[in-house]
């Protein structure tokens, strides 16, 4: 259940669900948020002793009413500042103010003044309950206000549900957002929390259905799914003790044009260290020594037109093209020849740019594509800022007009297989912006599909591992000078337990 993720439209009708259909009292609901939301705060910050809650005009506002209640009654020093009049609340909001008003919680109006120079011990604590799931415009007025007052403020952040100004449905920030350390939300997890800026302003993620039961769930539909390396590990299966590498595959990867060898070999020992029976690399001559000499285990072609490259995709049962294939009349007919095949292919990198010029070139849906954001607006034709605003959009777009299965790269990546269904990655770190690391993916998933995995199984697995290696990377060594390199040994580790 806690893999699903929804737009808020869901989410809204999960609680209608529930209060209408089912009989939960919805009052009850607010107040198991508002329970929920403060054990993460004493979770979170067992030295807190003091909060202050900003409260805004609709339910999100009755979750900090009685959060605030909640507080004072267990000995903290609260103080709740709202942004709009307590007596212009409405049902259960409206409730959660008496409450609180009975519980003796201190409300004034929200001044700035009154969050300055907080101290960042973990002792003082700010509660949004501003804006919640509903936001779909710019943020303006007292709260553009509150939210720069509590982002300036050093004292920490728990957003109740979501943090306010983010989109739930998109990660996109509506102007600006609250940069919160840690958010509590309910009944349905919220995608647009788990891409693009969703994970930048999200800090620490902790869900709770409220005790929505499975039935209830079962009455809305799911808009995509978290991945979990664990089960994506469960395709990879025990080897036979006859086994021989003609079981595991040929992969040929294509790419390395002058001055980009490096991209190829990467891939190329990516998809070596991953287990495939066979790996080649149809690449320049001048690159062939220092393959040799980096992986003596990769077989290394030079190659110089479509004459030679023809009887090595014969061999190959995967191909792999991008890394380092630049944009010359060389990279052109590569890829040219690559896609006159019918064979699983990879594309990545300047393939995918070709083919964004090119877009007839492909004629089969034997293919996976993974573009980073600059590549998927050049595939769509559109700006990259209109790629980031809403990546679920993007991501089915290209999947649409392209075929096959499409991983739309960056925080909280993308896939979309042929038959619509969306997944997420919830792995990875900033530490993975740096050059290399989408040839090192590229490799990862040609080795999987070598050795018998499908296309959706392989780049599902090959997302996870490659996002958690980098997650084990920076762990043990920090985030900055991590180079993609440093995920090849401890992907093969990561894949090796699943035996």
């Amino acid at each position: 259940m806690t893999a699903n993720l929804y737009t808020s439209e869901q989410v809204k009708r999960l609680d209608h669900i529930a209060i209408n259909e089912h009989g939960i009292d919805g009052y009850s609901l607010m107040k198991k948020a508002a329970m929920f939301s403060f054990h993460t705060l004493v979770k979170q910050w067992p030295a807190c002793k003091k909060i202050h809650v900003l409260c805004g005009s609709g339910n999100n506002a009755g979750d900090g009413y009685l959060l605030a209640s909640i507080a004072i009654n267990r000995g903290f020093q609260v103080n709740l500042h709202y942004l709009s009049l307590p007596e212009n609340l409405k049902n259960d909001a409206l409730h959660a103010y008496h409450e609180s008003q009975q519980n003796n919680v201190p409300c004034k109006p929200f001044s700035d003044k009154s969050i300055q120079a907080l101290p960042n011990d973990g002792s003082t604590i700010i509660i949004d309950a501003l804006l919640g799931t509903g936001l779909n415009a710019e943020v303006l007025g007292r709260y553009k206000l509150a939210i720069q007052a509590c982002n300036i403020s050093k004292a920490p952040i728990l957003s109740i549900d979501i943090p306010s100004g983010l989109s739930a449905n998109t990660g996109q920030v509506y102007g600006l957002a609250i940069k919160a350390q840690c958010t509590a939300t309910f009944i349905g997890m919220k995608q647009g929390m788990y891409t693009g800026s969703g994970r930048n302003y999200c800090g620490n993620i902790f869900f709770d259905r409220l005790g929505i039961t499975p039935e209830i769930y079962q009455k809305v539909p799911v808009n995509a799914n978290k991945l979990s390396l664990q089960s994506c590990l469960n395709f990879i299966k025990p080897r036979e003790f006859n086994a021989h590498k003609g079981n595991f595959g040929h992969v040929l990867l294509i790419g390395g044009d002058h001055g980009y060898g490096g991209a190829i070999l990467m891939a190329a020992e990516a998809a070596i260290r991953m287990g495939a029976g066979l790996v080649s690399v149809a690449t320049q001559a001048e690159y062939i020594t220092a393959m040799l000499t980096r992986q003596p285990e990769v077989m290394c072609h030079s190659v110089c037109s479509t004459e030679q490259l023809r009887p090595l995709i014969r061999a190959a049962s995967v191909l792999v093209i991008g890394p380092g294939l630049g944009q010359s009349e060389w990279s052109r007919q590569m890829l040219q020849c690559a896609l006159l095949s019918k064979k699983m292919i990879i594309l990545d990198a300047d393939a995918l740019n070709l083919l964004a010029i090119h877009p007839d070139w492909l004629k089969h849906t034997n293919v996976i594509l993974t573009p980073h954001p600059g590549e998927a607006a050049r595939l769509l034709k559109v700006d990259n800022d209109k790629i980031q605003e809403n990546r679920f959009v993007a991501v089915e777009s290209i999947q649409k007009q392209y075929g096959g299965s499409l991983l739309l790269k960056g925080s909280g990546s993308l896939i979309c297989h042929d038959d619509s269904s969306l997944k997420l990655c919830p792995y990875g770190n900033p530490g993975m912006a740096t050059g290399g690391m989408g040839d090192v993916l590229s490799g990862i998933i040609g080795g999987l599909i070598a050795q018998g995995l499908n296309k959706e199984q392989a780049l599902e697995l090959a997302t996870c591992i490659h996002a958690k290696s980098a997650d084990i990377a920076a762990e043990r060594s920090g985030q900055r000078g991590l180079l993609a390199t440093d995920l090849i040994p401890i992907a093969r580790n990561l894949l090796n337990r699943a035996l």
